[in-house]
């Protein structure tokens, strides 16, 4: 559990090919932080290389866009030992994520404190918490409408327990 803190000043939002859960968590997490009054660089990234350079998948494009959310224009990027640095928080869609970034943290040359916290993306959610986001990639529509939902509600929770400090 992280120590609760006030809002970082950036966020990574990462899943493993960057083409359905977390560029999806990038627009809604900017969305919601900015009209919450918070100036927060929000990026995705995946661990994994597939999909380098590629758009969101059109499902998850389409499914963002029935819900105000237009993500057609982020292109799939992998994380990298800098992103440690460039980023205060860096949250994880699910737990196999968490661990391929703690190995990529923990592998980062520098000061191990003043490296980007890691944290599960469901982690400060009440109703989700703990839970990975599933990711919907094998899915029909209504695996990328339940991550829509999930990404939602862990995005609010994560800038509701930034508005208390």
């Amino acid at each position: 559990m992280l120590i609760k803190a006030s809002a970082p000043s950036s966020v990574l939002l990462v899943c493993l090919g960057n083409i359905c859960r977390s560029p999806t968590a990038e627009e809604i997490f900017r969305q919601q932080a900015a009209v919450a009054g918070f100036e927060i660089k929000v990026d995705s990234a995946g661990t994994g290389d597939w999909h380098i350079g590629h758009a969101p998948d059109e499902r998850a494009q389409r499914h963002a866009k029935a819900h105000g959310y237009n993500i057609s224009k982020l292109k799939a990027r992998q994380v990298s030992a800098d992103d440690f640095h460039d980023f205060d928080l860096i949250l994880a869609m699910d737990g196999q994520n968490l661990a391929d970034l703690q190995a990529i943290k923990d592998s980062v040359g520098g000061e191990k404190e003043n490296l980007a916290k890691l944290a599960l993306f469901s982690e400060e959610d009440p109703t989700y918490g703990g839970d990975d986001v599933p990711d919907p990639y094998t899915g029909d529509g209504d695996a990328f409408e339940e991550v829509i939902e999930r990404i939602e509600s862990s995005a609010q929770a994560w800038i509701e327990s930034w508005k208390s400090n």
